[in-house]
């Protein structure tokens, strides 16, 4: 299961006592894990996706564009 500190919390993995990652971590669920989400200090939420979005073309900067075009800056 996919979860993240609940907002203004920091939680922390119970064997290795490290911070989960606010951004939310993979954990096997356990009763550890399902009491937090019980109480509120952790919530659920869906993976981020493994597949990278298409970047947006930018466009060159103003003096790159006049090289290219084969004019000089």
């Amino acid at each position: 299961m996919f979860i993240k500190p609940a907002q203004s919390r920091v939680v922390r993995h119970p064997g290795t006592l490290r911070v989960l990652s606010p951004s939310g971590e993979t954990v096997t669920p356990s009763p550890f894990w399902h009491r937090l989400l019980a109480v509120g200090d952790v919530v659920e939420c869906a993976p981020p996706s493994s597949d990278p979005q298409p970047s947006q073309k930018v466009s060159p900067p103003l003096t790159e564009r006049r090289t290219e075009e084969g004019k000089a800056p």
